[in-house]
């Protein structure tokens, strides 16, 4: 693609083993005021490099590594104090807890965490900037709908993207007599490189064949609009699909050794945890019984795979003259207990659900099982809705972690739009690797009780 740079993912692990190895040399120089001679860095490498590599896996779950939208950009410098302080934490425990690499002077550590912190916030927020250095080309996008207006800004405000935008030119704001003439006048006479096209809206099909000429009379790059706009905010757009995307995208073959590697990892994982959960059944029904005295599990209808009603059980977290109702309309009915704050707070009231995953009504990972009545709902209002129960729902899936404003369980149109934009990116591109970065951010998302 000509819009971002595939190679940044890799740049940034590079730049961030360099800093570490680094930070350690200068570490060791700072305490003993004379250069490390090759016995001390070699005494301190070998624990040093199990580190890095936890350190690194760290800051994948963090997702330091993936694209620098201007969502990310704005909370970069949070997200790297908390990743320092989760591999100091680690740091820590690793050399006082582990004897065999109590080689390592505590002093030595001290220093090292505090200089590699430095230097990570530094690189992380400036110097990639200064590798970046590929000439901005100039681009005009074509297409027409808010998706359009969001990847407008996102590339207009983030340096981080190899193009320039001299202009927007929206198809439906233009007469059909004068669309092809206004759009080619507007190539020819500008500088332009590459040209983001909506291939898909109906006004531009009898341009195509000029476009196709354009290829061989100038140095003009055409760009599928919608690949761009999936490529930089991991979703698909959902104002700019029609049907034949889902025809090309979501009808091919089964992946038979995906879902069966799936079932397998859902069946073995699910297991373990549900036995390991067990420990917290005990508490959690004491303090379920001592809040109010009512039932300790509830069972809530959703909708499952090929639109198929399926029942989910968790412990209960709703007062009990509210159990079942589930208000679409105001939280006010849905009175959450005190113990049921704390059991939603740290994901304790999902445990039950483990069953579901067993039994194979939900997966780990996949779009959220959606309640019967809003589902009905947001199949009139929202286009292509039904096609997020093509696959099986999960207890964490792409949207929950990604989607800044999630629906809860009122009506709500737009949020769910943009949840469905998630799914459908989820959908597309399901595989065990990104199973994987669902699983490993969600437990990040745990530990840390920031919720889902």
């Amino acid at each position: 693609m000509y819009i971002s740079n595939r190679k940044e993912p890799a740049i940034l692990l590079l730049g961030d083993l360099v800093i570490f190895f680094v930070s350690l040399w200068i570490a060791l120089f700072l305490r003993y005021f004379e250069l490390p001679s090759g016995a001390t860095l070699g005494e301190h490498i070998s624990p040093f490099a199990i580190l890095f590599l936890v350190w690194i896996f760290v800051f994948f779950i963090f997702g330091l590594y993936e694209k620098h939208t201007l969502i990310l950009k704005n909370k970069l410098p949070n997200i790297i104090l908390n990743a320092q302080i989760t591999n100091s934490i680690i740091a820590m425990l690793f050399f006082y807890l582990i004897p065999y690499f109590g080689i390592a002077p505590k002093t030595n550590l001290f220093i090292y965490l505090i200089i590699s912190f430095l230097l990570i916030s530094l690189w992380r927020n400036y110097g990639i900037f200064l590798i970046g250095g590929t000439k901005k080309q100039n681009g005009i996008i074509i297409g027409s709908g808010e998706n359009v207006d969001e990847l407008e800004k996102e590339i207009d405000n983030n340096e981080r993207y190899g193009i320039k935008l001299i202009g927007l030119i929206d198809p439906d704001k233009i007469n059909n007599e004068e669309i092809e003439a206004k759009i080619l006048d507007f190539i020819q006479k500008t500088d332009i490189s590459i040209v983001i096209i909506d291939m898909q809206n109906k006004k531009l099909e009898s341009m195509l064949f000029e476009f196709y000429n354009l290829i061989f009379s100038s140095k003009v790059h055409f760009v599928d609009l919608h690949k761009i706009y999936e490529e930089i905010f991991d979703r698909i757009p959902i104002s700019l699909i029609k049907h034949s995307w889902f025809l090309e995208n979501l009808s091919s073959y089964p992946k038979i050794m995906y879902n069966i590697l799936k079932r397998i990892m859902d069946i073995v994982i699910s297991s373990v945890l549900g036995v390991i959960s067990l420990i917290f059944y005990p508490f959690v029904i004491l303090v379920i019984k001592f809040d109010d005295g009512g039932p300790i599990f509830i069972k809530q209808n959703r909708i499952g795979k090929n639109n198929k009603e399926i029942r989910i059980i968790k412990f209960r977290t709703m007062a009990r003259n509210n159990m079942g109702k589930q208000c679409l309309n105001t939280r006010k009915n849905n009175a959450i207990t005190r113990v049921g704050k704390i059991l939603r707070k740290l994901r304790i009231d999902e445990l039950p659900q483990l069953w579901n995953v067993l039994t194979g009504d939900l997966s780990l990972i996949g779009p959220r099982p959606e309640m019967p009545a809003l589902v009905k709902i947001y199949e009139r209002e929202i286009p292509y809705y039904n096609a997020r129960h093509l696959i099986k729902p999960g207890l964490s899936g792409w949207a929950q972690l990604y989607q800044e404003a999630p629906p809860k369980f009122q009506v709500q149109s737009n949020q769910t739009k943009v949840k469905l934009s998630y799914d459908l990116y989820y959908i597309k591109n399901c595989s065990i690797f990104l199973d994987f970065k669902v699983a490993l951010k969600t437990i990040k998302i745990l530990i840390s009780r920031s919720g889902i």
